[in-house]
């Protein structure tokens, strides 16, 4: 059961990652689900985001970044839900720390497609370093791509 302030906490952080953040902007990414289970983040495919012109795919680094976002998002998510006791100010110190260490990207076919989703899932949740997988599908259910992040949580 999701209490009150992580609930909060992590509307908060939606509403930093799909509104606030310059480059989420500029790829017209979309925060569609975020709670204490999960993360779905989407993008639509348009013309500033193909990086093979010849076949119509979309850039790798586009896919990179939908991963990274969503690792960043899972594991929060998944620090957040560790305790039921947290502190509003305790967790937004916790985002102000939040970043990438390393991540891994399988690229497994051609980004095709119209509507990109990333989702993940928590390996494991330290409580300064985190794991994820992280998977990015087109609309049909093909899988285009998956990683795995490791992220600074505190």
């Amino acid at each position: 059961m999701t209490t009150a302030i992580q609930a909060q906490v992590l509307q908060q952080v939606a509403e930093i990652f799909d509104k606030h953040v310059p480059f989420h902007n500029l790829l017209g990414l979309d925060i569609i689900r975020y709670d204490i289970h999960g993360v779905e983040v989407a993008i639509k495919m348009k013309p500033e985001l193909i990086g093979n012109i010849h076949q119509n795919i979309l850039h790798g680094g586009v896919t990179a970044t939908i991963l990274d976002v969503v690792g960043g998002l899972t594991v929060f998510a998944g620090l957040v839900a560790s305790r039921d006791d947290w502190q509003i100010d305790e967790l937004q110190q916790r985002l102000t720390t939040l970043s990438t260490i390393d991540m891994r990207i399988d690229y497994l076919r051609p980004g095709r497609g119209q509507i990109f989703t990333g989702t993940g899932s928590v390996i494991r949740s330290g409580n300064r370093v985190s794991v994820c997988r992280m998977e990015l599908h087109n609309e049909e259910g093909t899988h285009i791509a998956f990683g795995t992040g490791t992220y600074m949580v505190g």
